[in-house]
């Protein structure tokens, strides 16, 4: 079994970032203001909140011509170096963290619920371990659940939090269309991979890129 997050945990103990310390990310407060979280708890490498960060989202159904594009992105980041940041919930999303925790970039996992209690999986252990893992909730200890509405916050969050967005399939009217929409009026820069299943995005004003373009983000 996974050990558990733990305040009192050196490796993996937990600390609280409120609006009026210095770690806590300024874009959240432009982007989300009056809807910026009070506090956010983080465990693992804070530091890695000063670098640029790109947030990966992908609908719970990827077409099938654009899931081995979403492979190849993923991996394209790995070797760059990108710290990439997300939710990591729906299934492509979780193929995309196994091989992004295989690599020795940074990695950013904002789960939809308190991580106070929350176990550690086994293959986050290490990454944790070599500074190169944050774990990053705006939830609090009694948010023990993930829920759909839960979900859609912390999306909201981590677009926020980002510099990039890549979205590999965003469902046409799906919350995560709407998502993409919110993003790029805040002016973030939304790609997403070419394919006709991603032309609404297009319309929106996202950019196509291919997997190897990622390498050169």
């Amino acid at each position: 079994m996974g050990e558990r997050l733990d305040p009192g945990d050196r490796r993996t103990g937990i600390v609280h970032l409120t609006q009026g310390d210095a770690d806590y990310p300024s874009a959240l407060r432009v982007h989300l203001r009056d809807e910026a979280p009070g506090h956010i708890a983080a465990s693992g490498n804070v530091d890695i909140l000063r670098g640029r960060m790109l947030a990966l989202f992908c609908s719970v159904k990827c077409p099938g011509n654009l899931i081995l594009q979403t492979y190849d992105a993923a991996c394209a980041l790995r070797d760059a170096g990108v710290t990439v940041m997300g939710g990591f919930h729906s299934p492509m999303e979780k193929e995309c963290l196994a091989l992004l925790l295989r690599g020795t970039q940074p990695v950013v996992i904002c789960p939809a619920r308190g991580i106070e209690g929350m176990r550690l999986p086994g293959d986050w252990k290490k990454p944790m371990a070599d500074g190169r893992l944050l774990v990053l909730s705006p939830f609090g200890e009694k948010e023990r659940r993930a829920t759909a509405e839960l979900a859609l916050r912390r999306n909201e969050f981590v677009a926020a939090l980002a510099d990039d967005l890549l979205v590999a399939h965003a469902e046409r009217g799906s919350a995560t269309e709407q998502l993409v929409r919110r993003a790029l009026r805040w002016g973030k820069r939304v790609l997403t991979l070419a394919g006709p299943e991603n032309a609404h995005l297009v319309t929106c004003g996202a950019a196509t890129v291919s997997p190897d373009g990622l390498s050169r983000l």
